[in-house]
């Protein structure tokens, strides 16, 4: 069994030059594939459920999936929470079996998110896994705005709450479709240089390949959240698949055609987090 924490993935990470992609799962198809990437490409993966995730698939049924994903794995995989918003929320992953949560705080007020992040991360910490808090808020693409992440209050956040991950907002946003954007280096610099914390990119997918690359080789990001980059290839073999024949019915057949696109288009993803 490979199942890991996300400290386990995230302090080799920080000490060899490389990152670890965070993978956001819909469904057993792609955390499936994600696996199979990860195992052709020799390195860690860290399977996540996030809220459109959990809104169809209990966290319950999510962890014995990745248990079994990761039983099965030649490679460590992390069972990430992501964007939990209760304590009641990570409760339940981490009675699910989850190896990781991560606790969204980022709308509260500074103190009120460190008080929060504190608790999850304690009750995390004393069941043996590992715990993300967010510092700075990162919006989404076509609602809400993103607030950068203030140096200072990154430093205070990483030493109060004990995280083992922190998630900034430096330019990154959830759910953007093209890689037009940038990260915002300066202040990443300025972050990095006050707390020694491995840093998380959510938003990854707009951040451009060569940039991803730069930045986990060079700088304390050890983590990139990748989520609609992969939607979007599942989502193009599919289309395929489907039209391929309109007379086919049997989901089964038609989801079997998806896997092989998406392990391809992960195997890119993994490979730009590689070190030199």
């Amino acid at each position: 069994m490979t199942l890991v924490t996300l400290a386990e993935v995230l302090q080799p990470a920080l000490k060899q030059g490389h990152a670890v992609a965070g993978l956001v799962t819909l469904g057993w198809e792609d955390m499936r594939a994600y696996v199979a990437a990860a195992e052709a490409e020799g390195v860690p993966v860290i399977l996540q459920a996030g809220p459109s995730c959990r809104a169809h698939t209990p966290l319950p049924i999510l962890g014995k999936m990745y248990r079994h994903l990761a039983e099965g794995a030649s490679v460590p995989v992390v069972a990430h929470l992501d964007h939990g918003y209760t304590f009641e929320e990570c409760r339940e992953a981490l009675d699910a079996g989850f190896t990781s949560l991560m606790f969204d705080g980022s709308r509260k007020p500074l103190q009120q998110n460190i008080d929060e992040t504190a608790a999850i991360a304690e009750m995390a910490h004393a069941a043996g896994i590992s715990c993300e808090g967010e510092i700075g808020f990162v919006g989404y693409a076509g609602g809400e705005n993103s607030a950068g992440t203030d140096p200072d209050e990154a430093a205070q956040f990483a030493t109060e709450t004990g995280v083992d991950a922190m998630a900034i907002s430096v330019g990154n946003v959830h759910l953007q479709e093209d890689k037009e954007g940038g990260l915002d280096e300066p202040r990443i610099r300025a972050i990095e240089a006050v707390t020694d914390v491995p840093l998380v990119i959510h938003g990854g997918s707009g951040v451009p390949m060569a940039q991803r690359t730069s930045l986990a080789r060079t700088s304390s990001i050890c983590k990139f959240n990748i989520g609609t980059e992969l939607r979007m290839a599942f989502g193009a073999a599919l289309r395929e698949a489907v039209n391929a024949d309109p007379a086919r019915f049997d989901r089964v057949g038609i989801l079997k055609e998806t896997h092989d696109p998406l392990v391809t288009a992960t195997r890119r993803v993994l490979s730009a987090f590689k070190g030199e």
